[in-house]
């Protein structure tokens, strides 16, 4: 009953409705789960191909003046690599690309990042924006927060579930028109949304 709490918060107590919408719950996060999906692996894809272009080489984090923060995350993606691996091969840099976390990518944009990253290679990641890093970093932090919720099956339905999906669409844009054409051929949001159970609320 206490994986309900929120639901019957939310539904004043009547079980019944507490019940479908968690069930709906579920089933909003699934159709979130393609366009997210594109968002997360288009923004590691660009951003590691500037950087790896930008150092000259395929494991640039060995080069690339990291925060302490970020270098473990880097060392954590690798150890993954490795356990993965089990000693059948070599680690290679495309293996560690993909154990590192949203979050450590998004984090190469934050408010640290000017000098070091945005300025000298990470603003030509995004060739359809024109914006400033901070303009883009804030709705991608958002974004992260709203990925994770999704991913440890938490409560999104009292979000702005609308606006998070034209969000999506807009950091897609400003990365390749071809990941937002790929991200709708996925995307079943609109539809899920359409049919939220009991009375509507702000998207």
């Amino acid at each position: 009953m206490s994986r309900l709490r929120p639901y019957l918060t939310a539904t004043d107590g009547d079980v019944e409705s507490a019940v479908r919408l968690y069930s709906w719950n579920i089933e909003i996060s699934s159709a979130f789960y393609g366009p997210l999906h594109c968002l997360e692996i288009g923004l590691r894809n660009s951003l590691h191909d500037r950087l790896r272009e930008h150092h000259g080489r395929d494991d640039w984090w060995h080069a690339a003046p990291l925060r302490p923060e970020s270098r473990r995350k880097v060392e954590d993606a690798q150890r993954k690599a490795r356990r993965a691996r089990a000693g059948r091969r070599p680690v290679l840099a495309d293996d560690v690309v993909a154990e590192l976390t949203f979050g450590f990518w998004v984090s190469l944009l934050s408010t640290t990042a000017d000098r070091h990253f945005w300025v000298p290679t990470l603003h030509q990641a995004f060739p359809a924006y024109r914006g400033s890093r901070r303009d883009l970093h804030h709705p991608l932090f958002t974004m992260l927060l709203f990925r994770n919720r999704v991913m440890h099956y938490e409560p999104v339905h009292d979000r702005p579930l609308a606006n998070r999906h034209a969000t999506t669409y807009r950091l897609l844009g400003h990365i390749d028109q071809g990941l937002v054409d790929l991200a709708r051929s996925l995307d079943r949001v609109p539809e899920v949304l359409a049919r939220r159970p009991g009375p509507g609320r702000a998207n």
